[in-house]
């Protein structure tokens, strides 16, 4: 037996939607988050797509706090992870980022500048 794949997904509206494709019966499926269970997908046959199921969860509120959050799709009876995101939520976490980025472009300049200043002092050597 092959372990549960998805096929697509999105999230819209605060819903986590996708298709589902596995051997057999449908799977028993969480969303968790910090290694806890925040979610139970409703899972519902594909008429058009044996073997297939249309999967559905509300996202709970508390996903949606300051920081960075990493939910992931899990399969119940085995634990193996079927899909996972992050949400990233709050002004100081934006910042953070920024200056992140910031620090980075300044750092390559640098090295860009270092690297440029060592092939004209060994080219003319």
């Amino acid at each position: 037996m092959t372990a549960p794949r998805l096929l697509h997904r999105q999230i819209r509206g605060g819903i986590y939607e996708g298709i589902l494709a596995a051997d057999g019966a449908a799977p028993e499926m969480e969303l968790r988050l910090d290694g806890r269970a925040i979610a139970t997908p409703e899972l519902e046959a594909r008429a058009d797509r044996p073997g297939s199921w249309a999967l559905r969860a509300a996202l709970p509120g508390e996903a949606m706090s300051d920081g960075v959050k990493a939910v992931v799709l899990v399969e119940r009876a085995g634990g193996t992870v079927v899909d996972s995101f992050t949400i990233t939520t709050g002004d100081d976490t934006t910042d953070d980022l920024r200056a992140e980025i910031a620090l980075l472009r300044a750092e390559l300049d640098m090295l860009k500048s270092a690297f440029r200043r060592h092939c004209a002092d060994t080219a003319g050597g």
